[in-house]
């Protein structure tokens, strides 16, 4: 229960309304009292008018239908009544857990932006996504159902029990007897059910992570003819989910039959008993008709007690789940506000770097300068380092030993907001959002027009192929820009970043999924941009990387060659090899 502690600032948020709820629910069961005592009265003036009849025939009953009618009317207006704030109730604290939902899912959603790429790589997607949805509604069934009924329970037991009490306290003994068994049952049952939900959860996890994989891969699926085996193993997850929900279904007959079973058990104790406390003389025959209103109002408050438990059970568990990525702190945290007027010098000052997941070195002691305007590119085998370094200078990680400056400034030091939006980042892997090509374009730059998107997408070398679609730059792209090409993914990713016309330009191997016709057009656009801003060009390709000022050399996370392409090609080592390998498969081709 402890975990559910952290959910009483929202309780406190919304206390106003919370009394409010409370309120309509002590008048709602009071509007569901007032029908009791009238039948018990209406029962007594029945049985005093057919005593009164058999000591005189011609008795005038005017007053007594009169009155009957009047209580008639009032039991219906306390119903409706009664139904009013019970509507007013749920307005109230349901409404209020639908707000607490709204706040947790933007809570966690705020706090999953704050934390480090690292957290990102330590933890699955799945489980992320499970915690703002599954966890966050569960915890909403504690602060909205849950409290509601509690309220409720709570409420009945204090105002009908008392009454039952004065008019009979042996009745009421036996009464209430079947109900504690009744929760003590509905506990059980849920907890079983809870249990079985889970399994189905699970399963449906299972299917719907099998099918989001099998159409994610259908062209692999179609080009090794395995639909029919697919649709086999389909079929056995989705037979799992069916005996899944057999055992849920089977355990969740238990439900009603029991409650209706305790029901009837309590009716029959309260005319059984009832009965002989009339018989004896201490109670009216209407006490017996106003106990068994009673005890239809009891049975539902007080078996709602074991779904209730279950419910904070499970609420305390799902929170405790969100409490975990809550409590993480940001790796990588924003240490200045203070505005950043980036020209565009980068500087890596003997620079280190193990990536703490796995453990591996990926730079050992770089230094390279950059200066505003001026371009440096990196070349290297897979693994040698290359993208880590676009990652430092975001900041996507720090440094385990030496500085990376910005315009003379440690980077820890530096907005890191302010840092960002004046970088534009192409990553190794383009990714497109499901939305329009246009859309995904002027993400880079908040406001942008078509013109300054169109001329975007032309310094991308990507216009054409745009206009070529019937919907042009209306286009949706599909989950990830699935109906895209690699290379135009990669054309559409280079105008999202230079649309902006940020100091510092970072291309991480963008290029590797055109050919080198249109890689040449692409890097002929984006001279001029790359003249206008300092830009780190990274690739193991030389083509993409010749025309650069300064050419850094990688391997195994050391600088082993540097200068520019003609320095580098005289002294005949690993960038000349490759060169020249290059040209000999560009050949061939």
């Amino acid at each position: 229960m402890k975990s559910l502690l952290s959910l009483n600032k929202y309780f406190y948020k919304y206390r106003w309304k919370l009394l409010a709820g409370l309120l309509f629910v002590a008048i709602s069961v009071m509007f569901g009292i007032l029908p009791a005592e009238l039948v018990r009265e209406s029962f007594n003036i029945v049985e005093d008018a057919i005593a009164a009849y058999r000591e005189n025939p011609d008795f005038d009953y005017s007053d007594l239908r009169n009155q009957l009618i009047l209580y008639g009317v009032i039991i219906i207006g306390s119903s409706l009544l009664k139904g009013l704030f019970m509507f007013f109730m749920r307005q109230t604290i349901i409404v209020v857990s639908r707000h607490i939902e709204y706040d947790m899912k933007n809570e966690i959603f705020d706090q999953y932006q704050k934390l480090s790429l690292a957290f990102y790589k330590r933890n699955r997607t799945g489980d992320l996504m499970n915690r703002i949805s599954e966890d966050v509604s569960r915890v909403r069934m504690y602060v909205g159902p849950a409290i509601m009924y509690s309220m409720n329970v709570g409420m009945t037991l204090l105002l009908i029990i008392p009454i039952m009490f004065y008019w009979s306290p042996r009745l009421t003994l036996y009464v209430l007897a079947p109900l504690p068994i009744l929760a003590a049952s509905i506990y059980y049952v849920s907890r079983k059910i809870n249990i079985k939900s889970e399994q189905v959860q699970r399963q449906l996890s299972a299917i719907s992570s099998f099918v989001q994989e099998t159409f994610s891969g259908i062209r692999v699926l179609k080009a090794y003819v395995r639909e029919d085996r697919s649709l086999q193993d389909f079929n056995e997850e989705a037979n799992h989910y069916f005996d899944r929900n057999k055992e849920l279904f089977r355990i969740n007959a238990l439900f009603f039959p029991l409650m209706i079973l305790m029901i009837g058990l309590s009716t029959i104790l309260t005319v059984y008993i009832g009965g002989q406390e009339t018989i004896a003389g201490k109670i009216d025959t209407g006490v017996i008709a106003q106990f068994i209103i009673y005890v239809n109002m009891l049975t539902w408050p007080v078996a709602s007690i074991g779904w209730v438990t279950s419910l904070v059970q499970r609420a305390a568990a799902s929170q405790e789940r969100i409490n975990e990525f809550l409590r993480v702190s940001p790796e990588i945290q924003n240490p200045s506000q203070a505005p950043l007027e980036f020209k565009g010098e980068i500087e890596f000052k003997n620079v280190s770097f193990t990536y703490p997941d796995t453990g591996i070195k990926a730079l050992d002691n770089i230094n390279f300068h950059i200066e505003p305007g001026k371009s440096l590119a990196i070349v290297g085998r897979t693994g040698s380092g290359k993208s880590t370094v676009a990652n430092l200078i975001g900041r996507l990680y720090d440094v385990d030993e030496g500085a990376v400056l910005v315009d003379g400034q440690n980077i820890n030091q530096a907005n890191l907001d302010a840092l960002r939006q004046n970088i534009g980042y192409v990553p190794q892997e383009a990714f497109l959002f499901s939305n329009t090509i246009g859309n995904n374009i002027a993400f880079g730059l908040d406001g942008a027009s078509q013109e300054q998107i169109e001329a975007a997408a032309k310094n991308a070398h990507v216009h054409e192929n745009i206009m070529a679609f019937p919907e042009g730059y209306a286009t949706k792209v599909g989950e990830r820009g699935v109906t895209l090409s690699g290379g135009q993914k990669q054309r559409v990713s280079i105008a999202r970043a230079i649309i902006k016309a940020p100091p510092l330009l970072i291309f991480d191997d963008c290029l590797s999924a055109v050919d080198t016709e249109t890689e040449e057009a692409i890097l002929n656009n984006l001279k001029k941009l790359i003249k206008q801003s300092t830009s780190l060009i990274i690739s193991h390709r030389v083509s993409s990387v010749k025309n650069a000022d300064h050419i850094l050399v990688l391997e195994e996370g050391r600088i082993i060659e540097q200068g520019n392409h003609e320095q580098l090609m005289q002294n005949e080592g690993y960038y000349r090899d490759m060169y020249e390998q290059q040209l000999v498969e560009e050949a061939k081709v």
